[in-house]
């Protein structure tokens, strides 16, 4: 006689035990301590509204929205059925429903609602803080759509140069966001892309070949030209750079010429890129583009670089944002997942690795959070100190958070085993993004150079950069040391030719990172963070690969910090 088995029975073989449970929702607020801590500290008067925040993104439909946004690529409509140029991008909806969600809680621009005649007149004190820790935590969801967001958000003390551009401006600053392809003048709200770079220059622009040819004498022009690189291409406008006689000059060129006619903004080509797959980066080209001139003749780049300097700050929040959310699924998983008799997160060379990660996650919080503070400082009374402390530490966390990033991510995978390298984990996905934001706004040897040139052409920018890290003397032996290994370094450069400093940017860079990294722990953070900090990162000189730690380093005191993330997922 034959047995048979009903086809609902379930074989032994198919019960799944011993697997880590999938992470629908995010406890994006309450197991964040270090957010936590920054915003009570900086931001207090926006706590409440970044919280609502949090709750929101971390939720199961804003988390579903990341996964269907990054699934389904952009697609370029060049012409209509007509053969009308139509030059458009069609996005999943998931995308726009994140766009909206982004723009109406005021991540692009809570910093300037005072620009807005229908929001506050008086300055927001933590409105670039606030601005920083929604974009982290939004991030954490999906990164891509974060682009569009930071550059409308950057672009907007560029327009506000401009009077003739106020218009502009409040529809950018404005709560509202509308994806339709139509003027300017017919919608409540608006964003911004930009277009620097070509193929012949990259990061060089003053190579660009892009030529700028007056309309009149309005400040209107037409450029013509190829944009290798053009970011958010279905914005409403863009800052882009070209010549005026030979002078690299900066403009705002709209995708709608004034007088409601689509302007010669052509899309060549979408990049096919290895991640960042929800937003679109294209190729563009200028045949004879209206454009409005921003700024003086020849002062291009000194004129966009103020975008740019609020876009590194993003691009570092961005990377501790995905440095955020790779140590979260990698502690969620090693809590649920056993192997050789123990749960990962009890078995002690794990635990290692895992304090290592949390650390350096937490350490890129805190310094990008106090970064943002010191941008509202800057605008709310902190004067030269804060201005100049930005302009360099801008660059210096820039660089280190966006170089750390990769290897971190890689490591939180490796917690998971083969489980973190297949699609349906949220880690290949991170793994894809992690360098973007390294090339982003100036690759690695550029924002070095950048470090350097800060430092050279205003001496009171290494003083009060010194100045700052110096208040964090007397707190810890090795981070005393470490100061005093930093001053003497930059002593020492006065002596070095062009050549050798040159070549040793990277070296001074990461010094300049880990001493202000290490400064602020030690000021800020809790004070068993800080002598953890101290031990792996100056004592040991930041170990090999993360879990590099030294027996005698006590990293319960570490990994203590990721309770209230154990009890959210309990």
């Amino acid at each position: 006689m034959h047995h048979y088995l009903s086809p609902h029975t379930q074989l032994p073989t198919h019960t799944v035990s011993n697997q880590a449970k999938p992470m629908r929702t995010l406890p994006l607020w309450a197991a964040d301590p270090a957010l936590n801590e920054a915003i009570k500290r900086w931001g207090e008067p926006s706590e409440s509204l970044i919280r609502s925040f949090s709750e929101r993104v971390g939720s199961e439909e804003v988390v579903d929205w990341g996964w269907r946004a990054n699934l389904s690529k952009p697609r370029l409509i060049t012409h209509d059925r007509f053969g009308q140029r139509v030059d458009a991008v069609d996005f999943h909806p998931a995308y726009h429903q994140l766009m909206d969600l982004g723009i109406s809680a005021g991540i692009s621009s809570v910093a300037w609602s005072h620009l807005n005649p229908e929001r506050e007149p008086e300055v927001n004190p933590c409105g670039h803080l606030t601005h920083a820790a929604m974009l982290y935590l939004l991030s954490q969801v999906e990164p891509g759509v974060c682009c569009p967001l930071s550059m409308t958000y950057a672009a907007i003390p560029v327009l506000a140069q401009a009077p003739d551009l106020h218009a502009e401006l409040s529809k950018m600053t404005a709560p509202h966001y509308d994806q339709r392809s139509i003027p300017m003048a017919e919608k409540r709200g608006i964003t911004m892309g930009m277009a620097m770079t070509e193929k012949q220059g990259g990061s060089d622009v003053r190579a660009n070949e892009t030529i700028a040819q007056s309309l009149g004498n309005d400040g209107s022009y037409a450029l013509t030209g190829h944009k290798w690189f053009c970011s958010a291409p279905m914005s409403d406008a863009f800052l882009s750079l070209a010549k005026v006689e030979d002078q690299v000059t900066c403009f705002f060129l709209p995708r709608w010429t004034p007088d409601g006619q689509r302007n010669r903004f052509h899309l060549q080509r979408l990049k096919d890129k290895l991640g960042n797959h929800a937003n679109a980066s294209s190729e563009v080209e200028f045949d004879r583009a209206w454009a409005y001139k921003i700024g003086e003749v020849g002062a291009g780049v000194r004129t966009i670089i103020e975008m740019v300097h609020h876009t590194r700050l993003d691009a570092s929040l961005a990377n501790a944002s995905i440095m955020r959310r790779a140590v979260t699924q990698a502690v969620a998983h090693c809590a649920h997942r056993s192997a050789f008799g123990k749960r990962l997160i009890h078995q002690p060379l794990m635990r290692s690795v895992l304090a290592d990660l949390w650390l350096e996650s937490e350490a890129a919080t805190w310094t990008t959070m106090y970064l943002a503070h010191r941008f509202d400082q800057a605008r709310t009374g902190g004067g030269e100190a804060a201005k100049h402390f930005a302009r360099l530490a801008t660059a210096v966390v820039k660089y280190w958070v966006c170089k750390r990033t990769p290897e971190l991510v890689y490591e939180a995978l490796e917690c998971h085993g083969g489980a973190g390298y297949v699609e349906e984990s949220i880690m290949p996905r991170l793994y894809r993004e992690a360098p973007l934001n390294s090339i982003w706004e100036g690759s690695g040897n550029v924002i070095c150079l950048d470090i350097l040139r800060a430092m050279q052409r205003s001496p009171q920018t290494s003083l009060y950069f010194m100045e700052e890290l110096n208040l964090s003397r007397g707190h810890h032996p090795l981070l005393d040391q470490q100061l005093n290994r930093l001053d003497s370094l930059l002593k020492r450069l006065k002596l070095w030719t062009a050549e050798e400093v040159s070549r040793g940017a990277r070296h001074i860079g990461a010094e300049l990172a880990l001493t202000l990294q290490a400064s602020l722990l030690a000021r800020f953070a809790p004070s068993d963070l800080s002598e953890a900090f101290c031990q792996i990162r100056l004592q040991y000189r930041g170990s090999r690969v993360y879990g590099d730690i030294d027996p005698s380093v006590d990293i319960d005191q570490v990994l203590k910090r990721a309770h209230p993330l154990l009890d959210a997922l309990s």
